[in-house]
Order: structure tokens, then C-alpha cells, then sequence
């Protein structure tokens, strides 16, 4: 027998997971993501595209970056593409960085796409 999650399964963690779906989000909105390694800033910009600063792109001299976000994983190629982040799972940026396991969540209503509030 195979220690592989079946599809039924991830169904079942889909129903209980708490994310930010991207659908909830407007323009200027903050998201800011807790992982194992690092935290990452991310802006709403809208039309799909975010401002994303900390963890991967600061170490790479990147931040802030415009990117899109591909959606969650929960380690493996299933992705859950309608979602920015949720706690237990790991978040896949448009260019394919895959962070490390989602600690927490924390979204911020409003502003400017310069520094969260």
C-alpha cells in the first residue's frame, strides 16, 4: 500500500484548510506569509499581479519583484491555483519558487503598494 495521499484525501485538507483565496483580495491589499524559513511581503496590484518582497527574492537582490502567484501546494505538482496562501501548505510564485511550509497567514485590508501598514 502506498503512503501516497490519495485524491479523496487532499479533498478532505481542502475543505479545512483557512487560505486567502485570491478572489477575496483587492487592489493594495497586504498579504503577509509565515514560513518554516522566512516571511514574505506581498501587495496586491491587481489583474493578477503582485508585489512581492522578502525570503527567496531578498536573497537574490529581487525585492521588490512583480510577479503573479501560481497558488498553493501541499509539497507535491497538485496545485490549488485559486488560493494566495494558507497555513500548512506551500506557496508557488508565477516563476515557479516554491517556499517552504506556510506557518501563518495575515492579510491587511487597504493601502499602498509601498509598505504595509
Amino acid at each position: 500500500m502506498s503512503d501516497e495521499p490519495t485524491l479523496q484525501a487532499r479533498v478532505e485538507e481542502a475543505r479545512r484548510l483557512e487560505p486567502v483565496r485570491k478572489s477575496e483580495l483587492h487592489t493594495g491589499d497586504w498579504v503577509l506569509v509565515t514560513t518554516k524559513n522566512s516571511l514574505y511581503s506581498i501587495c496586491v496590484l491587481g489583474e493578477g499581479l503582485y508585489l512581492v518582497s522578502g525570503g527567496w527574492f531578498d536573497r537574490k537582490g529581487l525585492s521588490p519583484q512583480q510577479t503573479t502567484i501560481n497558488g498553493c501546494t501541499w509539497g507535491g505538482s497538485a496545485i490549488k491555483a485559486d488560493i494566495v496562501a494558507a497555513p500548512g501548505l506551500f506557496l508557488e510564485f508565477g516563476n515557479y519558487v516554491t517556499t517552504t511550509r506556510i506557518r501563518q497567514v495575515r492579510v491587511i485590508r487597504g493601502g499602498e503598494c509601498g509598505a504595509p501598514n
